[in-house]
């Protein structure tokens, strides 16, 4: 079977903090990722959401180069949405814009 991805995913698990956005209520999940690429990650959860559920994520990488440059945590941040939902996660399909800003200036 061809590789249908455009990006290589790695086998990173790290912490995910999710809110899911919606007009009703504010959502937030504490999960991980299983795994996580340029353009989306695979998200550890039993919960189940349908296919175009929008959330922000917030993701801690916390790395000895990052303190080393940063002197603290970077968190990555994004928007996307759920494109496949299964009994073990959920993929999220990041949107373009992505930021990334260490922990300090929170």
């Amino acid at each position: 079977m061809k590789e249908r991805r455009k990006y290589e995913r790695f086998p990173l698990t790290i912490p995910a903090r999710m809110e899911r956005m919606s007009s009703d209520q504010k959502e937030m999940f504490d999960l991980e990722t299983r795994n996580i690429s340029a353009c989306g990650a695979f998200i550890k959860t039993t919960e189940q959401f349908p296919e175009g559920t929008r959330f922000e994520l917030n993701l801690t990488v916390t790395s000895k180069r990052i303190k080393e440059l940063t002197g603290a945590k970077s968190l990555i941040k994004s928007e996307g949405d759920v494109v496949r939902c299964t009994p073990k996660g959920l993929a999220i399909n990041f949107d373009k814009k992505c930021h990334i800003m260490s922990l300090k200036c929170l």
